[in-house]
């Protein structure tokens, strides 16, 4: 039988486990010196679009009042008689019928009396509207002006301000996400030609919201025609020597 010396075993134990040590710190120096030789530069890709409005709301009140409860029967036929001129107006100029929605008829009352509460006099309105959705988004600017010729015939109308929407954001999204890319990397090139250094492919990139607002309008995005379309995204790039 062969005996080994305790101390010997130890020592050797000691030698194994150095070692083992010493290679895992030349590992362990080895990735992180690896990780900070990566010399990368985050830079933002600028994309804007100029567009137009494809889908257009139109809302058309008018009103009848009276000052009597017997005269509601007559209100109500008076007001069927103005939306049929809106409604032939609205056709005449351009419009089909299935853009056009008729709305409910609503019916207000307001009192008015004096100091001592005694009732002077009593309006009874009955409220009508005309919903205009389409896209003929130009004609309905030029349609607006019109109703001043029923108004002119006594017609009680509010010509609403329409909403103007872009729908066709998604059509357009892969156009200017490139564009945003390719800015993006123009930039990186600039800053990579300063530092002596080229620009390799791509670290991370992150794309932003789209944003859409009226042309001349820091917020809103209904009022006009016309739109700006931005989009920003933030692009890190490898730098190589």
């Amino acid at each position: 039988m062969t005996h080994v010396n305790g101390a010997a075993v130890i020592a050797a134990a000691l030698l194994v486990g150095a070692g083992i040590a010493t290679a895992g710190y030349f590992v362990g120096q080895t990735i992180y010196n690896s990780q900070v030789a990566v010399n990368t530069a985050e830079v933002k890709g600028l994309a804007e679009k100029r567009v137009e409005a494809d889908r257009a709301f139109w809302k058309i009140q008018y009103t009848v009042s009276g000052t009597s409860t017997s005269d509601m029967a007559q209100l109500y036929a008076q007001s069927e008689v103005d939306q049929k001129k809106i409604v032939a107006l609205l056709l005449e100029s351009g419009f089909e019928a299935t853009e056009l929605s008729p709305g409910v008829i609503d019916t207000s009352t307001e009192e008015f009396r004096d100091e001592n509460q005694k009732l002077v006099e009593k309006k009874i309105s009955l409220i009508g509207s005309i919903d205009v959705e389409t896209a003929k988004v130009r004609k309905v600017a030029e349609v607006r002006s019109k109703l001043n010729t029923l108004v002119a015939q006594g017609l009680a109308i509010t010509n609403n301000p329409p909403a103007y929407h872009f729908t066709k954001l998604n059509a357009i999204k892969p156009e200017m996400v490139k564009e945003a890319t390719t800015n993006a990397r123009i930039a990186a090139n600039e800053f990579a030609v300063n530092a002596g250094v080229k620009v390799g492919g791509i670290k991370d990139a992150q794309q932003g919201g789209f944003l859409i607002r009226d042309v001349g309008e820091e917020y809103g995005d209904t009022k006009n025609i016309e739109k700006d379309v931005r989009v920003v995204t933030t692009i890190t790039f490898y730098l190589t020597e």
